[in-house]
């Protein structure tokens, strides 16, 4: 099963290779969208992930996890070609309602060919390299856009449809993990897991707890960030250079393993978030450009080391044969989290960015207590 490992880090390497992610905003604008358009059609999108991430999950669980990576795959490759030649709100919002069924579809069933195809012992490691792969492709795509492409902004979409193109190739070659005998999902099993998840008040807690995290992360390094960095009276081109250290920090992930074993499950939990929560408070309370770019880059660090000890945490929980489905259901409670807590950002963020940091702190902080209020069961 080595082989589906090797493929899927290839296939992340590829699919993190999107060559307009520099100037995604500015891609758009330039083909008639506007910035309200933008947000509209991003909420739009997470609406749909959440509608359609459990169905996918029990779909996936039917016809078997590479089928579903074949054609969420083909259908990203798709989405890309869109995006290049889209122009105007209705071509974008096709191309983010193409993505939406791309990333329900593949929401836990990446993951769960990674964990089913490597030895025992060694997922967390898998699942840190394959997060890594995918930074080291945003890294290569973000030093091409800036040493070749330029203001070329069609030929960043061009080359983002080939490296999509290749990863929908890869993708045919995987070897299917789930057992031979395929046999009808049945309504009552669904009933069963869902029932599982909300029942375990414990895991619920870690979910939230992780919740908490990954969007604060998520909100602060792709969107605030950019905010705080025009308050520092940073250039464009200071701007781009930090954009590029910020994704070298991501390649951290691949540490993840490492480090969860020298400290332990308890103080690792302690250090990642203890150190978000020192970012964003550092973020809130200093307007400094060095404190600020180090806060932003100490919050990417740890989100990076993060992700995979939490996947670990969620895959070893899951006791039923349909992973993808007990997956999406997990996936579904974060992105509800994220939901509510990326509205209030926003709305703080338009009032006073540093209470939006503050924000982030408490989060965090809430995450911290929720994380070790979990069941014990839990750790790795």
């Amino acid at each position: 099963m080595k082989k589906n490992v090797f493929l899927l880090y290839e296939i992340a390497l590829l699919q993190g290779m999107v060559f307009y992610g520099p100037i995604a905003t500015l891609y758009r604008e330039a083909q008639g969208v506007s910035v309200s358009q933008i947000t509209l059609i991003e909420s739009i999108s997470l609406i749909l992930c959440l509608v359609l991430e459990i169905p996918w999950g029990v779909i996936s669980d039917h016809i078997g996890y590479k089928r579903t990576m074949v054609f969420c795959c083909g259908l990203y490759f798709v989405s890309k070609i869109v995006f290049w030649q889209a122009c105007g709100f209705w071509w974008f919002l096709t191309e983010r309602i193409l993505l939406s069924i791309v990333i329900a579809g593949l929401s836990g069933v990446d993951t769960s060919i990674l964990y089913l195809s490597c030895k025992e012992g060694e997922s967390q490691r898998t699942f840190g390299i394959y997060n890594s792969l995918g930074t080291a492709g945003l890294l290569i795509a973000a030093v091409i856009f800036s040493v070749f492409v330029g203001t070329n902004y069609k030929l960043s979409g061009e080359l983002t449809v080939v490296s999509y193109g290749f990863a929908a190739l890869a993708s045919l070659f995987i070897t299917e993990v789930r057992p031979k005998k395929q046999r009808h999902f049945r309504p009552d099993e669904f009933r069963e897991i869902l029932q599982q998840t909300i029942q375990n008040k414990h895991f619920l807690m870690f979910l939230v707890g992780v919740a908490f995290l990954s969007e604060t992360h998520q909100t602060i390094t792709v969107f605030l960030n950019q905010v705080r960095y025009e308050q520092c009276g940073l250039s464009p081109s200071q701007i781009g250079y930090i954009y590029i250290a910020v994704t070298l920090a991501g390649l951290f992930g691949s540490c993840s393993s490492w480090v969860t074993k020298k400290l332990g499950d308890k103080h690792s939990s302690t250090l990642f978030y203890a150190a978000s929560i020192s970012a964003c408070f550092l973020l809130a309370v200093t307007g400094k450009a060095c404190f600020s770019v180090g806060s932003i880059l100490l919050l990417r660090v740890t989100n990076s080391l993060f992700q995979p000890f939490q996947m670990e945490l969620q895959n070893k929980q899951i006791k039923t044969e349909n992973r993808a489905t007990a997956l999406s259901i997990n996936a579904m409670v974060i992105d509800s989290v994220g939901a509510g807590t990326n509205l209030i950002f926003g709305y703080l963020a338009d009032f006073s960015l540093n209470s939006a940091f503050l924000f982030g702190a408490g989060l965090c902080f809430c995450g911290l207590c929720l994380f070790f209020a979990r069941s014990s069961s839990l750790s790795c």
